[in-house]
């Protein structure tokens, strides 16, 4: 497969590279229970076997927890979806708290060999998640050298309340400013179509993650590169500020 170094044009520009990595949580970094307890709380609202994957990825993961609800009840036609979506999240919100608490979680291993990578790297890194749980299964999650894989990380915004979600860029550029840098010297790593289209419109260069098949709706937003797994990111021209797909 030959090796794809995917910066945009601006980028070069400019002759700039990238410095920094600013990481989503959910769907990224941690297998979490949020699509398990959307599903879960659904049944007092609609059929929850509507509630695919596909339409998880599209319409819900990535957002604030009550535009989320609102996305889903919307697509499933549950009349005034604005009103019941209140309830919805808050169910929702509960059962996830559960689910957490039982150890309903865990790290990808892809993941934790990239983050890793990037560190040894220099390279500064946040994370920038909509849920107010992401931080505490990054506490519960650990990494080679023991520590928690929160404190791996420069910068955290996780679950600040913010004047608008994604796919607002408003939580990527925080990431980027607290980390000191340019978003045109930042890549976003996502998993979600709203996620890319937020990375995109902050001016970041957005790597998606494909953990559900959904390739082509990551390249459809706009994605600069996109994987199935962080494995496949060539480290070594990482190293020199150019995100490519490695050799195999």
């Amino acid at each position: 497969m030959p090796r794809r170094c995917n910066l945009p044009a601006e980028h070069l520009d400019r002759r700039l590279t990238l410095a920094a990595a600013i990481f989503d949580v959910d769907g990224v970094l941690v297998a979490s229970p949020h699509e398990r307890a959307w599903r879960e709380t659904l049944p007092s609202f609609a059929d929850p076997s509507r509630f695919t994957t596909a339409m998880y990825q599209e319409y819900v993961a990535g957002r604030p927890g009550l535009s989320g609800a609102r996305a889903a009840l919307e697509q499933l036609g549950v009349p005034d979806a604005i009103r019941q979506a209140v309830v919805y999240a808050q169910r929702k919100q509960q059962r996830l708290e559960q689910l957490i608490a039982a150890g309903s979680f865990a790290a990808f291993p892809d993941a934790i060999r990239f983050v890793e990578a990037v560190e040894s790297l220099g390279m500064r890194m946040a994370v920038a998640s909509s849920s107010k749980n992401a931080d505490q299964m990054m506490e519960l999650i650990r990494v080679g050298s023991g520590r928690s894989l929160l404190e791996v990380f420069s910068a955290n915004v996780c679950g600040r309340d913010l004047r608008q979600g994604k796919p607002s860029p408003e939580i990527f550029l925080l990431a980027a400013a607290e980390l000191g840098m340019a978003p045109a010297r930042c890549f976003v790593i996502e998993d979600a179509p709203v996620g890319i289209r937020a990375a995109r419109a902050g001016g970041t260069t957005a790597l998606g993650v494909a953990r559900q098949h959904d390739v082509a709706m990551l390249q459809a937003e706009g994605a600069d590169l996109v994987v199935r797994s962080l494995d496949e990111i060539a480290i070594g021209e990482l190293a020199n500020g150019r995100l490519c797909r490695r050799e195999v």
